[in-house]
């Protein structure tokens, strides 16, 4: 069974963070990992766990299940199925052991976790609400950068346009229309159109083929033939920090325009969006641009595959460091035969 997202808890004294599971709308933890929430030997708990069955406060059957789990045991690392007990579970736990840790636990996980299980996110009031932190400005920074990404920017555009009085359903005229949205943002926020940015910017020779940012780039992974076609990820801070606010303070400046329930046409909208740009002093697009989106999405995918072929091609690190091991052998076996 998959183990599921990891939330981590950091005891209020800072000496243990604990792992939870999360996994069917509950958190999950072993024996151990309850010993060393709680403070308390694993035997204690335990003993714990088989009063709170024997007496019926759980069910075994919904509270208890087997994940597969590497943990170290000496100086190896061991794989196994091991027991891991729900939330229901591990709060009785906590009631019995009556210890300040269990208290401590008990509140986070009525307030913090709760709403993380339902909402898949949990808001930190208390670190908003401080003048002095700059965790607001940082939340509304990455809000901006999620609303500006190409799935959830067309989401929105999209639905704008289903209010226009001419809206054409097709997807022909989706895109058409999502396109020159995106555009505009785009010259308004650097002065080039995305295909423009994708075609300039796209090189195999370069480090990531260009791109600044990618989506498996958060976990370490390399970037992706689809990464490649999306202009978004090739910007610098400067100019995205730019977009993101365009596009974040567009779209609750059409978002308002709809609810006054006026009739708009398709051109409408696009007049608004040149109205708005303009009272932020931005320019204004006003052509098609030097690039088409097909030649963007060439250039990208070919600049792509050359930037992959060469990636498999070159020796990695690893093998760098060992040919640069080798030559240093060789250098001392010629240095040792001289001497001789």
């Amino acid at each position: 069974m998959s183990n599921g997202e990891i939330i981590l808890y950091t005891t209020e004294d800072g000496k243990q963070a604990i792992q939870l599971r999360a996994v069917d709308g509950t958190v999950w933890l072993t024996q151990k990992e309850m010993s060393d929430l709680f403070a308390k030997d694993v035997r204690t708990i335990n003993e714990h766990l088989r009063n709170i069955y024997a007496e019926g406060e759980c069910d075994p059957e919904a509270t208890i299940r087997k994940f597969r789990i590497v943990q170290l045991e000496g100086d190896r690392e061991v794989s196994r199925e091991v027991d891991v007990y729900d939330l229901s579970a591990i709060l009785a736990v906590g009631f019995r052991v009556r210890s300040s840790r269990g208290t401590q636990f008990r509140r986070w996980a009525n307030s913090v976790l709760s709403e993380y299980l339902v909402k898949g996110f949990a808001m930190d009031d208390a670190r908003l609400k401080d003048p002095d932190a700059d965790y607001f400005e940082e939340l509304l920074a990455r809000i901006r950068d999620i609303r500006s990404s190409e799935k959830q920017f067309y989401k929105k555009i999209l639905e704008i346009y289903a209010t226009s009085i001419d809206y054409d359903p097709s997807a022909e005229a989706s895109t058409r229309f999502f396109q020159t949205v995106q555009n505009k943002m785009h010259w308004a926020a650097h002065g080039h159109t995305a295909a423009e940015i994708v075609v300039s910017r796209a090189d195999a020779d370069r480090d990531h083929k260009g791109l600044t940012s990618w989506s498996n780039q958060p976990k370490g992974g390399p970037p992706r033939k689809a990464d490649a076609v999306i202009a978004k990820n090739y910007l610098s801070d400067e100019e995205l920090h730019a977009l993101n606010r365009i596009v974040s303070a567009y779209l609750e400046f059409a978002e308002f325009q709809a609810m006054n329930r006026r009739q708009m046409t398709m051109q409408a909208w696009v007049a608004k969006l040149d109205d708005f740009l303009r009272l932020g002093d931005r320019d204004v697009l006003t052509h098609a641009g030097k690039c088409t989106a097909s030649a963007a999405k060439q250039k990208g995918g070919e600049e792509f595959e050359r930037w992959r072929k060469r990636a498999i091609e070159e020796p990695s690190a690893v093998e760098l460091h060992f040919m640069e091991a080798v030559d240093k052998v060789k250098q001392l076996a010629k240095s040792t035969r001289k001497k001789s």
